[in-house]
């Protein structure tokens, strides 16, 4: 569930404290209506007056905190949720409130504290426990998670939407089998769960006499699918039919499914590109220059960077494997600390423009504490969020000690990874191929760009050689960290780390070379991809 959806549910007529006066829950459910409607201002207004004339009722602070949320407006969601809870120390809606702008506050020690004094409750409802499990996920604290959701499950064991996040939470812990039994269950239980039918074929290699083939042609075939369970089960079905060695069929159907998602997307690539010329526009080699740029000292930090599916998690697990290196995963806190630096902007750009004139110091702060509250206590912390390749110039001034490493893969497996991946949030890119190209070349350019104003700033692997020669490329990448040399390194597949990526299942194995050239068996369906990138300058 995507942070603050359980904001969205909120029964404004069993709100505390209002049964008895109507005009109140009349407010309550305009407030609530504005802000279902994302009319922001409108609902701001309403949810001013009502914690002026009613400050003693704590459901007005909970909704002027889901107007805080809608404008990204963290540290005031806070505000609002404590102030609620003052009136209210155990209202449930604002304790969850609290929680979540916690974590977009980068305050993740303190959300877990919080969790757990709810986790800590023995009378907590399923409805409950699948909330805190949520957040749990949200903290990618996925083993507390687990808990939380097999808690639930005593409690309705026949629910499948618990059944199913129960599976989402162990796939991060490797335990591979039983979410496939658990996605199983749901799916034999709720055939229209059609997210479960992907992630299943995502958990193992498809076998031609151990496969969900005809199931997910079954349900494909009835007709009358809602958009995106069409794209799930043509995405599912993409991936079993390649694990078999189809590609002509597991191509239909993959460009199937992502055309259906591309056409239900409002999204324009070339906001993006613009995005990516102003960032270079803006930290040029005059910026670097520039003698105002002092930063935080902490060399804590490890960022891996790239576009997904280009091998970021396979270096996260060989460098994690180190005595002294602990993951973080895929986390926000670089972008939240910078946004909590800039302050309120309305547009991309304003973005790109406030934050070339920060008080670094103060944004490298920020975000060295935000890691902090992860309770880990390794002497480095990796930050694998592939997008941070956007914000390089930023960590280069706010960390100057930190260390980088980039992965790049052949261009046209890299568009094709992605291509056939279907991401539960961002990446609106990766669904058309014309997008995958500009996209890339704007990337790449971009890359070249950091490279020519930043020279030795960051460590370029290439995946290819990566898979070629492990060790060499590992030993490179450890002492790129200022690292000793530990042969763990060579046996990530060992690490018991969680990970909650689309490679979930690929990190538990060994080194394999299977994914090379693997866009050669579409070839011809690609080509399109490929004139682009050709057109664009790139050699393949």
């Amino acid at each position: 569930m995507p942070p603050g959806v359980f904001f969205e549910r909120i029964r404004v007529d069993r709100v505390s404290g209002f049964q008895n006066n109507r005009s109140i829950q009349n407010l309550l459910r305009q407030a609530d209506r504005l802000i279902k409607e994302r009319r922001t201002e409108e609902a701001a207004a309403l949810c001013h007056t009502l914690v002026r004339d009613y400050p003693e009722q704590a459901d007005g602070w909970v909704l002027y905190g889901r107007v805080y949320q809608q404008k990204g407006d963290f540290p005031k969601m806070l505000e609002m949720a404590v102030q609620a809870l003052t009136l209210q120390p155990n209202y449930p809606l604002a304790q969850l409130q609290q929680i979540d702008a916690l974590i977009h506050c980068g305050r993740i020690d303190y959300a877990l504290d919080n969790l757990q004094v709810l986790a800590d409750k023995k009378d907590l409802s399923a409805l409950m426990l699948q909330h805190v499990g949520e957040f749990y996920t949200l903290c990618h604290s996925y083993e507390n998670a687990a808990k939380s959701y097999r808690r639930a499950l005593v409690v309705e064991p026949t629910n499948t939407a618990y059944i199913y996040n129960l599976a989402t939470a162990i796939i991060a812990l490797g335990q591979m089998d039983e979410a496939e039994d658990l996605l199983n269950t749901v799916i034999s239980r709720n055939p229209k769960d059609y997210d479960a039918y992907y992630n299943r074929a995502t958990l193992r290699k498809q076998s031609p006499d151990n496969n969900h083939l005809t199931e997910i042609r079954t349900m494909i075939n009835r007709g009358n699918l809602p958009a995106m369970g069409e794209v799930q089960l043509c995405y599912a079905l993409a991936k079993e039919l390649e694990d078999i060695g189809d590609h002509e069929a597991s191509f239909q159907s993959l460009k199937r499914g992502a055309d259906t998602r591309r056409k239900h997307l409002s999204y324009r690539v070339e906001d993006d590109l613009d995005t990516m010329t102003r960032i270079a526009g803006t930290f040029d080699a005059e910026f670097f220059a520039r003698a105002d740029h002092d930063g935080h000292s902490s060399d804590t930090p490890l960022f891996i960077i790239g576009l997904p599916r280009s091998g970021t998690t396979l270096v996260d697990r060989i460098i994690s494997s180190h005595s002294e290196v602990e993951s973080l995963g895929e986390v926000s806190h670089f972008v939240l600390s910078l946004m909590s630096c800039v302050g309120p902007v309305t547009s991309k750009q304003m973005m790109v423009e406030k934050s070339a004139n920060l008080n670094y110091q103060q944004l490298g702060q920020k975000y060295c504490d935000s890691l902090v509250g992860h309770g880990k206590s390794s002497r480095h912390l990796i930050d694998k969020t592939p997008i941070n390749f956007l914000y390089i110039g930023l960590i280069a001034r706010a960390l100057p000690n930190t260390r980088i490493i980039h992965l790049r893969r052949n261009p046209m497996d890299s568009c094709y990874a992605m291509y056939k991946t279907l991401f539960r949030m961002g990446y609106p890119f990766s669904y058309d191929l014309e997008d995958l190209g500009r996209y890339y070349l704007g990337y790449h350019n971009l890359m070249a760009h950091w490279r020519r104003v930043l020279p030795n700033v960051f460590l370029d692997v290439d995946y290819e050689e990566l898979v070629g020669d492990q060790e060499q490329a590992s030993r490179q990448m450890i002492s790129h960290c200022g690292l000793d040399w530990q042969d763990n390194c060579l046996d990530f597949h060992l690490n018991s780390s969680p990970s909650a990526t689309a490679s979930a299942a690929q990190v538990k194995q060994p080194i394999y070379k299977t994914s090379l050239e693997r866009w050669r068996s579409y070839e011809d369906e690609l080509a399109p991809l490929k004139n682009i990138l050709i057109e664009g300058g790139l050699s393949l």
